[in-house]
């Protein structure tokens, strides 16, 4: 008897130090459905997927579910339900599937929005071949707070995707749109509730029209609803489609100012060009990059650097004219926070060969820019004059930006390089 009080008090405590999962959230992207788990600290999890039907199990290391979370009728992509249970002084969940899945998993550390998080993406995938060899589970490991370790991150998307040269006379001109965070990256959000993520889409899909209804325009929008886009995969997306402009769309806020207001365009830093060169550089051997219209991959560090300077300082130079005609567009209808391009190391300019912009729309911690942006006529008038700014610069630019020809090998001596400006 006093050996099972002494299981029972030794089980108790165990729960009273377990980790909560306070609250599981989903969302449905165009290529995966993710699954996040807010928990109260740090803890480690195993997961193994199971047929027969299509099950994701993962067992989170002493944790217990919080009272407040109800996982009845949760339900998105390919995740039909969800179910939790005690298992081995943890937690085990449950996802069922609509579809095998292949899931890949990732934890976050605390930020200034959420505590530690659980991320699962699941990808549809074809079934397994009779005999195949079964999945490994796999093993995460966010840092508790009394012991930190390196928090595992989601890989990246490359910084550049192969591509073959753009075509020349025909094609239209492609503007890729990027409406800001998405899905469980809510943004800034407003004293009375505006949220940057759901402005930043709007705006991008009135943009995104009004350029499709322009003869010879054509736009591309990184993401088309409430889901998140990795930072790379956002260019990626831009490279892929062959874009000529990029152009990210925000909403800032700065609490502890909130006197601050108005519109600013971002382009990136000579130091964020700088680290991106460095970056391509290194993972050359691992690359089949085209950039300028010439690919760098298997070519030597000297030539390969000598072809990126060329093509980041010309995308650099129509950047900085992309964003002044922005600039004057936007401050006609709005203040402007600062009246000259402003310059930051934002992933999403770092795209070696589309000219790139960030624009922060207004601010959503000032009280009237908060009431612009939630209106609808603004958010078109916005859009409007993001528009006026792209065919100004299609208008009244020639951009510098050079296709190189190169006939380079290592045994042919001087390196013969031409420089060929684009046109549209």
């Amino acid at each position: 008897m006093r050996g099972l009080v002494t299981i029972v008090l030794g089980l108790m405590a165990s729960l009273a130090h377990a980790v909560e999962l306070r609250d599981v959230r989903l969302w449905d992207g165009p290529e995966s459905t993710r699954i996040v788990f807010d928990l109260e600290g740090g803890t480690q999890h195993k997961s193994f997927t199971l047929e027969n039907p299509n099950r994701l199990v993962i067992d989170i290391a002493d944790a217990k579910l919080s009272p407040s979370v109800n996982l009845g009728g949760l339900s998105k992509g390919i995740v039909k339900a969800v179910r939790t249970g005690p298992r081995d002084e943890g937690l085990r969940v449950v996802l069922d599937l609509s579809e095998s899945a292949s899931p890949k998993s990732f934890g976050l550390e605390p930020n200034g929005q959420y505590g530690y998080r659980l991320i699962f993406d699941l990808y549809a995938q074809v079934p397994s071949a009779p005999g195949s060899l079964p999945e490994v589970p796999s093993q995460i490991v966010i840092a508790p707070p009394s012991a930190p370790a390196p928090s595992v991150r989601a890989a990246p998307a490359p910084a550049v995707v192969a591509e073959p040269p753009r075509a020349s006379a025909g094609r239209p001109i492609v503007i890729a749109i990027d409406p800001g965070h998405g899905g469980e990256d809510p943004g800034a959000r407003g004293r009375n509730g505006v949220i940057e993520k759901e402005v930043s889409l709007r705006i991008a899909k009135q943009l995104a029209k009004m350029v499709n209804d322009t003869p010879g325009y054509k736009a591309v929008l990184t993401r088309t609803g409430d889901y998140y886009v990795g930072l790379r995969e956002r260019t990626a997306i831009a490279r892929k489609a062959q874009a000529d402009l990029f152009v990210s769309i925000h909403a800032n806020s700065l609490p502890v100012a909130k006197n601050v207001r108005g519109s600013a365009v971002y382009v990136l830093s000579q130091r964020g060009a700088t680290s991106e060169h460095a970056k391509m550089l290194a993972s050359l051997e691992n690359a089949a990059d085209l950039v300028g219209g010439v690919e760098i991959a298997g070519k030597d560090d000297d030539l390969a650097s000598v072809l990126l300077d060329i093509s980041q300082t010309a995308v650099r130079e129509a950047s900085f004219d992309f964003g002044s005609r922005l600039l004057e567009s936007i401050g006609q209808l709005n203040t402007l926070q600062k009246r000259d391009v402003q310059q930051a190391g934002f992933a999403v300019l770092k795209s070696p060969d589309i000219p790139s912009v960030l624009v922060e729309t207004a601010f959503l911690s000032h009280p009237e820019d908060e009431r612009l942006l939630a209106a609808a006529d603004y958010q078109e008038s916005m859009a409007a004059s993001l528009m006026a700014g792209i065919k100004g610069y299609f208008s009244g630019y020639r951009p510098q930006q050079q296709v190189v020809q190169s006939s380079y090998s290592p045994s042919a001596g001087p390196v013969p390089v031409s420089l060929k400006r684009k046109k549209h």
